[in-house]
């Protein structure tokens, strides 16, 4: 029998690595997921014909496009989902929702709070017509973090007083590692801080439910000039020419404390240069009744400490977030059976999906990624200034 489930057409840009991801979600949400929605990957968009070409066969897109521009004016399309270098998501957001169309950005929004301020109103304009903009914090949807943000809302650790979020990788630990688009200021808007750093920014706000009003950092680029060639292949790239060198103009690592808007105080840290750490993203949180303590690199797992548990018995407990009552969880494997990387990015277009079909703002909307940009500014900002106090306007309606 044919599936009778009315279709939300995707148009995607850019096939490289977070492309990927994308495709598999869009792929997959709805063989697990009951969605009113049925997600189909009309086409995808590439400046190189061969590349998209081929990606189109590996990822499942039934057409393709070589000019972004094409894939807003199609009228088989419905959203238009952008995995692009950050110097390309204001002109493709914009155009995309003004044409109608639903957007799925990735993050950061923009490459300056500007750039994302005019994404933001454009955006709220275009919800008051039924069109609707989301930015794809993905890491919202592991399940343990999920589960971390309703112990949060249900008081189970009490008023929060710390948070301490790290995000630490080491591929760039190597200084002939070669350059890439992403230590380019110009495409990428900043290095660890925005590509990282924007993610640990998120979960803090969102988990905790609180914004951050302020802030002092340091940044810090450990190799000035690497090899080119970069873009070539991979993530960080493998090989270069011979001997041809260009330079690093964006931070290898960043540092930050933060006050928050509900008091608590917060310690941030974002490098590339951690040896020995793959991926390892890391929030805890302290209240007056307990904490919660998560790590990426054992994704399925939540640490939660009762400190209302009698003195005898009391320590963080290991949860393993494979149970069906666990967010998200009940639609994949029996218990114990973890999840992965890639799930996160399927719960993401369950979530907005189901948003869409409500007639409901997905979160996190542009105005939600539009404080992160904020607090990236406000970063380089006091870095600049030898690690000066940065005050952050909270944004009005948040």
């Amino acid at each position: 029998m044919a599936d009778s489930t009315p279709r939300l057409r995707v148009g995607m840009v850019g096939y490289a690595f977070m492309g990927a991801a994308h495709s598999h979600a869009w792929r997959t949400a709805h063989r697990f997921f009951e969605l009113p929605l049925t997600p189909e990957l009309t086409a995808i968009a590439g400046r190189n014909p061969a590349g998209v070409a081929d990606a189109a066969l590996r990822m499942g897109w039934h057409s393709t496009e070589t000019d972004w521009h094409r894939l807003v004016e199609r009228d088989d399309i419905d959203l238009i989902d952008i995995c692009t270098p950050g110097d390309t998501h204001r002109e493709i957001a914009i155009a995309a929702l003004r044409a109608g169309k639903h957007v799925l950005c990735e993050k950061p929004l923009a490459n300056s709070v500007a750039e994302a301020e005019e994404m933001a109103t454009v955006a709220r304009e275009a919800a008051e017509q039924g069109t609707f903009a989301m930015c794809g914090f993905t890491y919202r949807r592991v399940p343990a973090i999920a589960l971390a943000k309703r112990f949060v809302e249900e008081g189970r650790i009490g008023q929060i007083r710390h948070v301490r979020a790290q995000y630490l990788q080491d591929w760039l630990s190597d200084e002939n590692a070669p350059l890439t688009w992403r230590m380019d200021k110009s495409k990428a808007g900043s290095g660890a801080l925005g590509d990282i750093g924007a993610h640990i920014i998120d979960l803090a706000q969102w988990v905790t439910g609180s914004d951050i009003v302020g802030l002092s950092a340091i940044t810090k680029t450990f190799v000035t000039e690497r090899p080119v060639g970069g873009d070539k292949v991979g993530l960080g790239g493998t090989g270069a020419s011979d001997g041809e060198k260009g330079p690093v103009t964006v931070d290898d690592a960043a540092a930050f404390t933060a006050r928050f808007s509900d008091g608590a105080i917060g310690v941030f840290e974002a490098t590339r240069f951690a040896l020995g750490r793959k991926n390892a993203i890391r929030l805890e949180v302290n209240g007056s009744k307990g904490s919660i303590a998560f790590d990426f690199e054992d994704m399925n797992v939540l640490e939660f400490f009762d400190g209302t548990d009698d003195a005898e018995a009391q320590g963080f407990r290991r949860i393993i977030v494979t149970e069906p009552v666990h967010p998200y969880v009940g639609n994949w494997w029996p218990a114990g059976h973890g999840l992965g990387y890639e799930h996160g990015f399927t719960h993401q277009v369950v979530d907005l999906v189901r948003d869409l079909a409500a007639g409901a703002q997905p979160r996190p909307s542009f105005d939600d990624a539009l404080q992160v940009q904020r607090v990236l500014a406000a970063v380089e900002e006091s870095a600049e200034a030898s690690s000066a106090w940065q005050p952050i306007e909270k944004e009005e309606g948040r």
